[in-house]
């Protein structure tokens, strides 16, 4: 019998975007086992997902020791590498078994960023990139979204939580105004236009985050529903489902909404499409500027390397709010 670990310990988006190929794993052997391998913290995101047989958590103060000794007993035949870091290949020497990885693309990555010279070939969204690791197994993307299953608790709490603030019956967008650094993050005078612009149009409006973005949304007024830092990722995982739409930057919230099936409007800035990370889906739109200093960093960072932040800058709350009526209509 085929016993599969699925190795990626973080982090939110690379989480859901390695279900695309959990999905085609099943489906190709139905009868296979298969182990999802990531931080205790990020266990909601994969919990519920039914193609897996069991995912095993990663505890903070665990050792990798340990946690290879817990995978051996598996008596696993193959093991796929999604994250490619020194736990992960310290588990490839610790847990014997048939281990392959994929490619992070990092040399066409850093020319990209230091001298604007696109060596990247045909631009191979991550989800897909993750198959190779797969290759012996036979599997091939069948071009559907990322997967983000909640449990039927989450879904009620929600129901109860949008009846409690008003909204549940009524059409509501949920913004993304963090992000875990600055040059990702739209300007908030814009978050604050755009959030006007999303009432005029007749929608109520979340923000969500983790707790570091709670006093950002705070600055956004006082109609904003500000619930950054209080919802588990399962309730936030509902909170989007329930959404007609997420404007989000580049994070892990944007994929969490393709996750449930959502139209997003996603504001890109310092990275681009070649590194992979834009919405698996066609359900939306990607708002960026053609810049001559894009990308200038993988990440992001935490100050404009010219000083100008003109990427995000440009990027104008009326254009957003026109993708948002497109994309709803």
């Amino acid at each position: 019998m085929l016993r599969i670990l699925c190795v990626r310990f973080s982090s939110i988006g690379d989480v859901l975007l390695t279900t695309p190929l959990v999905r085609a794993l099943h489906r190709r052997h139905p009868d296979a086992e298969l182990y999802y391998v990531t931080k205790r913290a990020l266990a909601p995101l994969v919990v519920e997902n039914p193609h897996l047989t069991r995912v095993i958590e990663l505890d903070p103060a665990e050792r990798i020791t340990d946690l290879a000794r817990r995978l051996r007993s598996l008596g696993a035949t193959h093991g796929l590498d999604l994250h490619g870091s020194m736990r992960s290949l310290a588990l490839r020497w610790l847990v014997p078994c048939r281990w392959s990885g994929y490619s992070k693309r990092r040399l066409a990555r850093t020319t990209l960023i230091a001298t604007k010279i696109d060596m990247y070939g045909r631009h191979v969204p991550v989800p897909e990139r993750y198959f190779e690791a797969a290759r012996a197994l036979d599997v091939t993307p069948d071009g559907g979204p990322p997967e983000f299953f909640l449990a039927p608790a989450s879904r009620a709490h929600m129901k109860y939580w949008l009846a409690e603030v008003g909204i549940a019956d009524k059409p509501f967008a949920v913004i993304a105004p963090g992000a875990a650094h600055a040059t990702k993050r739209w300007p908030v005078a814009h978050w604050q236009a755009l959030t006007a612009r999303l009432e005029q149009l007749g929608y109520s409006v979340v923000a969500v985050g983790g707790p570091a973005d709670r006093e950002l949304a705070r600055t956004l007024g006082g109609r904003v529903i500000n619930v950054a830092g209080e919802l588990t990722l399962q309730e936030t995982g509902a909170c989007l489902a329930r959404a007609a739409v997420v404007v989000s930057g580049d994070t892990g919230v944007m994929h969490m909404a393709t996750g449930v099936g959502t139209h997003v409007v996603a504001l890109f800035g310092p990275t681009v499409e070649p590194f992979g990370f834009f919405p698996y889906t066609t359900r939306a739109t990607v708002l960026e500027r053609d810049m001559d200093c894009r990308p200038c960093s993988a990440m992001g960072t935490a100050r404009c390397p010219l000083g100008h932040h003109r990427c995000l800058e440009e990027i104008l709350p009326d254009e957003v709010a026109a993708a948002v009526q497109r994309l709803v209509a």
